[in-house]
């Protein structure tokens, strides 16, 4: 089998061609994507060339983790998942290309056990599972945030998760233009905010030189949560951390408990994915996308359309 996948082959350098897949195994489904979106984190540093050392980082490389399509063949057991429509997190099934996380092609090979079933009515917004685990994850039995830094698609799921938990928290975004959509809390620029006595302050604008900002914004004993992704080493002053006793926590990936227990506040109608998504292209105009997705300020989120593909 082959598929059509994007390929980083070097930074800067990113097109849509033919790979092999490999054969499947009783233990994997083939899955036919209709849609997958590019991260504006993980993806643009891959695109860039600007990410640290990771585990398996090189060129070409398949990028994405946000994939959903339809189950087409399985052997076995799994046969009785034929037709299912799934959402994907990633694959490794492209040889000597290497998956980071490999999800954004027309057709997978994924171990079944990978493959989460979700609701036919999601479409397009099922390939959101991955960031509302990151958003649900960073905040899983811990106090939720009464601030939020980004008002991207992670922050404004972090900011929904907290209204659901009864919270009413403060989101700080810089650009004028995403501002909009706030769906029960504040959206506002930080200078517009003069408050100082925050408990639980979320990170999700991935910017390394942001720290000195939000320990000034903490109240003692409060905690900053760092729930982006960071390409820069981060650094504080010490004494006004010190005299807070400010707590420092880091958000890693979801995992697949995280990602289980969005589903299900998905499926109940209780969590909302609308708004959320922006932009569209053909997956064949993907140098364009890439480049749209990491520059225009009003592109929440791109998804590349593999149904308009020939």
């Amino acid at each position: 089998m082959q598929a059509k996948a994007i390929i980083i082959r070097e930074p800067r350098r990113i097109e849509c061609d033919v790979l092999p897949l490999a054969d499947p195994t009783p233990a994997d489904l083939v899955v036919d994507i209709a849609y997958s979106g590019i991260s504006t984190g993980t993806e643009r540093l891959f695109w860039s060339g600007e990410m640290p050392d990771f585990p398996g980082m090189g060129y070409p490389l398949v990028p994405g983790y946000e994939s959903a399509g339809r189950v087409v063949d399985a052997t076995g057991e799994n046969r009785a998942r034929i037709g299912e429509f799934v959402f994907v997190p990633g694959a490794a099934c492209f040889g000597a290309v290497r998956g980071l996380f490999g999800a954004t092609a027309n057709r997978l090979v994924v171990p079944a056990a990978r493959v989460l079933p979700v609701a036919e009515h999601l479409g397009e917004r099922a390939v959101l599972l991955a960031l509302a685990a990151t958003a649900y994850h960073a905040s899983a039995g811990a106090a939720q945030p009464d601030l939020i830094i980004g008002h991207g698609v992670v922050g404004r799921l972090l900011a929904r998760i907290a209204v659901l938990a009864g919270g009413s928290p403060t989101v700080w975004e810089t650009n004028p233009a995403r501002h909009a959509g706030a769906q029960g809390y504040t959206v506002c620029s930080p200078a517009e905010d003069e408050r100082k006595n925050y408990r639980h302050i979320y990170d999700a604008s991935g910017d390394s030189a942001i720290m000195d900002q939000l320990v000034q914004r903490l109240a003692p004993g409060g905690e900053i949560v760092l729930a982006g992704f960071y390409p820069d080493p981060l650094s504080f002053a010490f004494p006004p951390a010190f005299m807070r006793e400010a707590r420092l926590r880091v958000a890693a990936q979801w995992q697949p408990a995280d990602l289980a227990a969005v589903e299900r506040l998905i499926a109940s109608g209780a969590l909302s994915l609308d708004g959320l998504i922006t932009h569209r292209a053909a997956a064949s105009d993907a140098p364009d996308a890439y480049r749209t997705a990491f520059s225009d300020a009003a592109c929440l989120k791109m998804i590349l359309d593999w149904r308009l593909c020939a």
